[in-house]
Parts: structure tokens; C-alpha cells; sequence
């Protein structure tokens, strides 16, 4: 039973002591088998030309030496818009507007991408502390910044994701639940507005999931 709002946005539900939230995280596997049975239709045809298109753009912003990995950029997109439109849908917990989520798909990255770069690259870790034509003066303060907005980056990889997705979800919910104390005139603009903000979350659904793959992509790109 939810006790708050926010309580909707926790793992809490369960039945017969058994989480149920997190189910919906695996529901997206649900889709894959299709592509490997059925014809090819057009939903498929249309999910292949947008991972080619993301293949061709993340191939762009990374370096030769890194041309392999953006198939792991395109299934992470892939993870995480299927989570967010999954989401959507009424009584289904939205698993990337938690944190435990965002910060488990960032962190790993992040510190494999540190390890990989300090143990291969440390000099070029080094020089990217201070940026070029710094004046000696500032050198100290320039590493202090660049070493906290580098230490940051996973956290606001997943706080960005998570703040998005629950922001809509919780507008949602408000004036859903101002819906039974409405009269008809105000009821019907009311659905008219969630409408209009479900179609607004489905665009943030893919937005964001483009933003952190992007994101984690030209991180990838400045280890040289």
C-alpha cells in the first residue's frame, strides 16, 4: 500500500514478500526474442535504422582507437529507453527514476573508463587536469576543478536521468489526483493536459536516454 507520494517511485510493492517493482526493468527482454522469429516488419525495420543512425553518430565523437565500443553506447540506449517507455504505463514502476538504477548504469562506466585511462594514459590524465594556456598561477586551482568535475560526472549522469523522469511522473500523479474533486468542464481539460504531458514524457523518455548515452560516449572520447 503507498503511503506517500513519493512512495511510488520506491521498490516497495511486493506480493507475498516478493519485490514486484523491479520486474519492469526485465520486461524489456520481452522484446527481443521478436526480432529473431518473426518477419521483418516495420517496427523492426524502423528500430534498425535508428541503432545504425546512433552507430554512425557515436562513431563520429569517438576515436579510432574506441570505434569498437559504441554497440555498448547503442545497447545502453536501448536499456534505458525501453525503461523509460516501459514507465509509462499506469501501475508500472518506472525503474530508471530511481537512483539505484541511474547510478549503477554510471558508475561502473565512469570508474572503468578512470582505470582504463590512468593505467594506459596517465600522462595525457595528467595534462587534461590543466587545460592549455593556463597561467602557472592558477595551475593549483585548475586541478582542484577539473579533478571535482571529473570525480562528479557519474552522479550527474544519473541524477539527470532520474530528476527527468520523476519530475513528469510526479506532475502526473498531482493533477491525476485532483481529478474526483473536478467539475465535467474542468475534468475534461484536465485529461486534455495529461494528454499533451504524457506525450511530453515520451519525448523525455527518448531525450534523456540519447543525453546520457551521448554523455557517456564523449567521456569515452577524451581518453586518448
Amino acid at each position: 500500500m503507498l503511503t506517500n507520494l513519493f512512495s511510488i517511485f520506491e521498490p516497495t510493492s511486493s506480493i507475498f514478500n516478493l519485490s514486484i517493482n523491479w520486474i519492469s526493468t526485465f520486461l524489456g527482454l520481452l522484446f527481443i526474442p521478436y526480432f529473431f522469429w518473426a518477419s521483418p516488419s516495420r517496427w523492426s525495420l524502423f528500430w534498425s535504422k535508428i541503432t545504425s543512425t546512433l552507430h554512425k553518430e557515436f562513431k563520429t565523437l569517438l576515436l579510432p582507437s574506441h570505434q569498437g565500443t559504441t554497440i555498448l553506447f547503442v545497447c545502453l540506449f536501448s536499456f534505458i529507453v525501453f525503461n523509460n517507455f516501459l514507465g509509462l504505463f499506469p501501475y508500472v514502476f518506472t525503474s530508471s527514476s530511481h537512483m539505484t538504477l541511474t547510478l549503477s548504469l554510471a558508475l561502473p562506466l565512469w570508474i572503468s573508463l578512470m582505470l582504463f585511462g590512468w593505467i594506459n594514459h596517465a600522462q595525457h590524465m595528467f595534462a587534461h587536469l590543466v587545460p592549455q594556456g593556463t597561467p602557472p598561477i592558477l595551475m593549483p586551482f585548475m586541478v582542484i576543478i577539473e579533478t571535482i568535475s571529473n570525480v562528479i560526472r557519474p552522479g550527474t549522469l544519473a541524477v539527470r536521468l532520474m530528476a527527468n523522469m520523476i519530475a513528469g511522473h510526479l506532475l502526473l500523479t498531482l493533477l491525476g489526483n485532483t481529478g474526483p474533486s473536478l467539475s465535467t468542464t474542468l475534468l475534461s481539460l484536465l485529461i486534455f493536459s495529461q494528454i499533451l504531458l504524457l506525450l511530453l514524457e515520451s519525448a523525455v523518455a527518448v531525450i534523456q536516454s540519447y543525453v546520457f548515452a551521448v554523455l557517456s560516449t564523449l567521456y569515452t572520447g577524451e581518453i586518448n
